[in-house]
């Protein structure tokens, strides 16, 4: 199956919107190139309150918080973020049922990047198929409101993490 990186505009303003459209309304995370479409405009947006970390399990940290405290939370990350999130997840939020949505760059897909991305590139869907946590490819060619909708309608039913990956040229 392929992942291509989709040609055109930025999907991010869309995206925005479909996130707030279900319901987030609290969002975290450590930023990537894949993702700075994104990433600069929930920091332009007042109503968005992102909270830049310095680590992704951090930033799990505080959407767990969020979520506690009645927030519907969704944390950024690069996919070498996952790996040092693998704890935070395994025993903080799968143990404990809280659900925060995943948006994970996929740097290193099909080979292509710097050689430090290679590897993470090639096990990071096995290692969310491992932990048992749902995910989906971002596509550009589908409307943002219905990925974002699958993902918020599995946190819901599974009360887990559910990411989305995201490949080159969606968000940037």
């Amino acid at each position: 199956m392929s992942h291509g990186s989709p040609k055109g505009p930025s999907k991010a303003p869309e995206l925005v919107a479909a996130l707030k459209g279900a319901g987030f309304d609290f969002f975290c995370g450590v930023p990537c190139s894949l993702l700075k479409g994104l990433v600069s405009l929930l920091d332009a947006d007042k109503d968005a309150h992102y909270v830049s970390a310095t680590r992704e399990d951090s930033a799990l940290g505080m959407a767990a918080g969020a979520f506690l405290g009645g927030k519907q939370p969704m944390v950024l990350m690069q996919n070498s973020g996952l790996g040092v999130s693998v704890n935070a997840l395994a025993s903080l939020h799968t143990m404990y049922e809280l659900p925060a949505l995943l948006l994970i760059s996929w740097r290193g897909q099909g080979g292509n990047d710097a050689p430090e991305h290679i590897l993470m590139g090639e096990i990071m869907l096995p290692i969310l198929d491992l932990m048992h946590i749902p995910h989906r490819v971002l596509s550009g060619d589908e409307p943002m409101a219905q990925q974002v909708g699958w993902a918020r309608e599995a946190m819901a039913a599974t009360r887990k993490p559910v990411a989305l990956i995201v490949p080159g040229g969606i968000l940037e």
